[in-house]
């Protein structure tokens, strides 16, 4: 499995897709950063994550889209397929990647830490309960992407699918109070408020875990096909 992380680490960084997801998000945050701090003088780290939210569901997609997509349409899927690495590993490996590259990404946004507290006194607690409950939300996505990813050839598609889930789960609990315990948003929302929800933290996983197990069994059946 390291062998697969190491390879995807590689490709993110010796392509632009790594850069591109990292500068892109941290251009949306560095905006949400200035009106938040100097428009509105706050200085609560953790409430520009709920911004930073919003950012992911649009970019997480830079990462996940061509995962297996691209592999299919490279012809290179077959080498995975009758790799002696397992599936499960070789999925792993590939979240485990872009995972990574979502914790790189948290590293960077310490700087607005540190800025904030030149200003005033954030409350370091919370703040991290935040980008618990922010890797959290991008493990919950980062799977998702795999997924969709491993059903199509098309990274567009890939991307298509991804961003259409995400949106779909914002509006849900709009039409029923219902719903709201599948929004992945609102879920993510008490994480700001410094408050670690079981619940929240045990459904995210789940999920997760389960977008994954749906990638294996997907990528198993087409192995067995061929």
């Amino acid at each position: 499995m390291l062998s697969v992380i190491k390879k995807e680490i590689k490709t993110y960084f010796f392509s632009p897709i790594g850069y591109v997801f990292i500068g892109l998000f941290l251009i949306m945050f560095s905006i949400f950063f200035y009106v938040d701090v100097f428009n509105y003088q706050s200085t609560n780290f953790e409430y520009i994550f709920y911004s930073g939210a919003t950012i992911l569901t649009f970019i997480v997609p830079i990462l996940t889209m061509r995962t297996i997509a691209e592999e299919r349409k490279s012809g290179t899927e077959q080498l995975l397929l009758t790799s002696p690495i397992s599936l499960t590993k070789i999925v792993l490996g590939k979240f485990i990647a872009a995972t990574l590259i979502v914790i790189i990404t948290e590293i960077c946004t310490a700087m607005y830490f540190a800025i904030l507290s030149f200003f005033g006194t954030p409350h370091i607690t919370t703040a991290l309960v935040t980008l618990l409950g922010f890797l959290l939300l991008a493990m919950s996505y980062i799977s998702f992407g795999i997924f969709a990813s491993s059903i199509t050839e098309n990274q567009i598609i890939a991307g298509v699918i991804t961003i259409g889930f995400f949106i779909l789960t914002w509006f849900l609990p709009q039409f029923s109070k219902i719903f709201s315990n599948f929004s992945l948003i609102n879920m993510f929302s008490k994480f700001p408020t410094g408050q670690i929800d079981i619940a929240d933290t045990v459904t995210f996983i789940t999920f997760t875990i389960m977008c994954l197990v749906l990638t294996i069994i997907f990528m198993q059946r087409r192995k067995s096909v061929r």
